[in-house]
């Protein structure tokens, strides 16, 4: 049995697998304060709710971009996992080729995305990330990750609003009625969610133009349903992508 993990800077998701078949899967919120034993406790914990032992552990596959909390999670599961996790870089075989100009510089939930991506859809295709960070991340037919754009999060954007206006509230990211908002909780609603719809919209035509017609959209993250109900351009909505990478990624690296 697999643990994967994916440390994000708001989210930490985990997914179990047997043989390849999926398992439970978790979403829980980034605590950067948290030590090794807080963490170790909680897997064990999440762990014995699913009737699964450490014992029944074969491997922990980690991806993290919250380098201060990697070595956190890697004590955790030498600790309480008993496993030395394989934490995802681009120096592991993950079956695609990138093209970056410092492979090393790209995210390690980049990689997991694009692996699962190419693996379980094909390319051509541009990965949707709905996280911290929203990402846009090419993959050609072939298989190689040529890049892609960041920019802010729609949590994020909505924080910056509220935090740095003296009168606009903290609003739920949902779609409001109507794309001209009547009072301003709805305003900021379809500011944030369709002015978000819009991105996504032209980023994704750019990407098409040069990745081809056939070009598929994969969105994944917290938001990408949110987002994605309100587009005819997102093809395939996979919120739990990452932990599929992660699990092809320890494949590739520990044949059967």
């Amino acid at each position: 049995m697999l643990l994967t993990i994916d440390m994000g800077n708001t989210n930490l998701t985990l997914g179990l697998y047997q043989k390849g078949v999926t398992g439970p899967r978790w979403r829980l919120a980034t605590d950067h304060e948290r030590m090794p034993d807080e963490y170790g406790l909680q897997f064990l914990g999440l762990l014995q709710y699913s009737e699964v032992t450490a014992n029944q552990l074969e491997g922990v596959c980690l991806c993290s971009v919250v380098p201060p909390l990697t070595g956190r999670i890697t004590d955790a599961c030498r600790q309480y996992l008993k496993q030395d996790p394989l934490v995802v870089s681009a120096s592991l075989n993950t079956g695609i080729k990138i093209g970056y100009e410092d492979p090393s510089a790209v995210g390690a939930d980049r990689i997991a995305d694009a692996v699962a991506v190419h693996t379980l859809y094909g390319g051509p295709a541009c990965v949707i990330d709905f996280g911290t960070a929203t990402t846009f991340n090419a993959i050609t037919r072939e298989g190689e990750y040529l890049g892609g754009a960041i920019t802010a999060g729609v949590g994020l954007a909505a924080n910056a609003l509220f935090e740095h206006t003296a009168k606009l509230p903290p609003v739920e990211l949902a779609a409001p009625p109507n794309v001209i908002g009547r009072n301003t909780v709805h305003a900021m609603q379809a500011g944030l969610i369709f002015g978000y719809v819009a991105m996504v919209e032209g980023m994704t035509a750019r990407f098409r133009s040069i990745l081809g017609e056939d070009m598929k959209v994969i969105a994944t993250g917290g938001l990408s349903e949110v987002i994605a109900h309100e587009t005819w351009v997102i093809d395939i909505i996979a919120p739990w992508l990452t932990l599929d990478g992660l699990r092809i990624i320890w494949e590739r690296n520990h044949p059967a």
